[in-house]
């Protein structure tokens, strides 16, 4: 029989990209969410009943090892970017984490990959990066032969990065952002699950993989090379991080008096995170060492992005007749 994985967080971003992966190798996928009929789009992912979403709630014991029992393998990739109801970071990033490395250590499960993030530090100011690294310290402390995967901001057809900043652009003559300056090395979303496909299949050395892309590049560049993409013309505006914080704080207020009707764009600790710059540690352990040559940004965003543009899938054609013209 095939081996099984069970997947927290598997419909996500990152999630779904790792099951697809999984399944492809052979594996069973057991896609454990909050929600799973809003997960069905994983089932295709394999043969009849090779993939299949089961619902979890990663804050508690009983639903985590239930859906965790005859599992091989355990991948987390469960994470927020700002607290939303009980869905807090402690409950989630930290507790949540450490909950599943200690029942697949009671389950004696063999292998378990964790997503974190790079930044993640147990003494950070930043809710976020703390509750990151109290996360990969409980999973260590359970499952010391685990593999921890810290990619740097993640890009892909799904993504919340480019994809929000292009829709940006279609509201207003600027492009406003938070940390112009600050530096990134984003990664293909499915080239962490390659890494995490590896960790799983192969003999790779326990402990944490930093994981960024070819490219290292200012928040300001990368939005340059988002508007070259989607043929755009904006300024980017950058915003002092103390004019930030004051915005932050008025968005968080409107938040709390909608009751979460009204969502913040951006929070203070978000505002924290961007003051650092958010790179491959000099010395660290990441693709190189598990044979993976990370996909560069260019050669991904004009497959998604292109929606934005201002003619969208027409936009190239227009061009073309253009040069026929002259």
């Amino acid at each position: 029989m095939s081996k099984l994985v069970t997947i927290y967080g598997g419909s996500g971003f990152v999630g779904r990209y790792i099951a697809r992966r999984m399944a492809k190798a052979g594996w069973r996928v057991r896609v454990a969410v909050r929600r799973p009929n809003e997960a069905i789009f994983v089932k295709p992912y394999g043969v009849v009943g090779q993939v299949e979403p089961v619902l979890c709630n990663i804050r508690d014991d009983a639903s985590v090892a239930q859906v965790m029992q005859g599992a091989d393998a355990v991948v987390n990739c469960v994470g927020i970017l700002a607290k939303d109801g009980k869905n807090t970071f402690e409950t989630v990033q930290a507790e949540g984490a450490v909950r599943v490395a200690r029942l697949a250590a009671k389950q004696g499960v063999a292998r378990m990959v964790h997503i974190s993030a790079i930044g993640a530090d147990v003494v950070s100011d930043s809710d976020y990066a703390r509750t990151k690294g109290e996360g990969e310290a409980g999973v260590l402390a359970h499952m010391p032969d685990a593999v921890i995967l810290r990619p740097s901001i993640v890009f892909g057809a799904e993504d919340g990065f480019f994809n929000r900043f292009a829709g940006m652009t279609r509201m207003g003559p600027v492009l406003p952002v938070v940390g112009a300056d600050t530096l990134f090395q984003p990664v293909y979303v499915d080239d962490v699950a390659k890494a995490a496909e590896v960790a799983l299949t192969r003999d790779v050395t326990p402990g944490v993989y930093e994981l960024g892309g070819p490219d290292v590049k200012t928040f300001r560049e990368l939005m340059d090379m988002m508007l070259h993409v989607i043929r755009r013309r904006r300024p980017v505006l950058n915003i002092p991080f103390f004019a930030a914080n004051i915005m932050a704080f008025g968005l968080e207020v409107g938040q709390a008096l909608s009751l979460g009707l009204v969502r913040a764009q951006i929070t203070r600790d978000q505002v924290r995170n961007l003051r650092r710059d958010n790179v491959v540690s000099e010395g660290a352990k990441g693709f190189a060492d598990m044979g993976i040559e990370p996909v560069a940004m260019e050669s991904v965003l004009p497959d998604y992005l292109w929606r934005f543009r201002p003619s969208g899938q027409y936009d190239a054609i227009k061009e073309s007749a253009k040069n026929l013209r002259a």
